[in-house]
């Protein structure tokens, strides 16, 4: 199953989603292409894979993404081959992607479950933002422009979580995962199988 997770940024999506691969079997983190620069301690092949814009851009005009969106000038994008590797090695997948994407993937057709992760209040997310020192005064008003118009897109979405401390967002969305597994189009053919054993005897 491909699930998705969106937040206005600076709401903590993914550090929720980087803990819940950590309690979650089977279920595998889509690593992003981006052309920004790394941060601090950021890591090629680990939080991102950092390309160039130029390689973003011909990745873009080779149609290798299944979703991408420029954030604040930076291109952010999902390769459809990596989700699509991870998906046929039987684990689930998560996508911590941006409105923009998640409309994409929508747009595209593609089976997925979507989660929307909300800040407990504007406040919140302000302090949050501020907190974080990695932003100018500009871009966190930007960030804080731009949250206002995400944060309306929650209606778009399956589920709503709002993280308002960390274990117990993680907790909920780790529930929604175990729930959709459980749907009847996830286990039909287990459950026939198991049926066959019952029509033996």
């Amino acid at each position: 199953m491909l699930f998705i997770v969106s937040a206005p940024s600076g709401t903590g999506k993914t550090t929720v989603v980087e803990r819940l691969v950590k309690v979650t079997d089977r279920l595998r983190l889509s690593r992003s292409y981006t052309s920004r620069a790394p941060r601090g301690d950021e890591q090629d092949g680990v939080d991102y894979n950092f390309v160039s814009r130029a390689r973003f851009e011909k990745m873009i005009a080779d149609g290798e993404f299944l979703e991408w969106a420029d954030v604040f000038g930076n291109l952010y994008g999902t390769r459809t081959s990596d989700t699509s590797r991870c998906l046929q090695s039987g684990d689930d997948v998560v996508l911590v992607i941006d409105v923009q994407g998640a409309r994409k993937v929508r747009g595209a057709g593609l089976p997925h479950v979507a989660i929307f992760v909300l800040p407990p209040s504007y406040d919140v997310l302000e302090q949050r933002l501020r907190g974080r020192s990695k932003d100018s005064e500009d871009a966190i008003r930007r960030r804080l422009q731009v949250a206002r118009g995400e944060v309306s897109a929650f209606e778009e979405y399956d589920y709503v979580v709002i993280n308002d401390e960390l274990e117990s967002c993680v907790e909920r969305i780790k529930g929604i995962v175990l729930s959709e597994r459980a749907r009847l189009a996830c286990v039909r053919d287990k459950a026939l199988e198991i049926r066959r054993t019952f029509d033996r005897h």
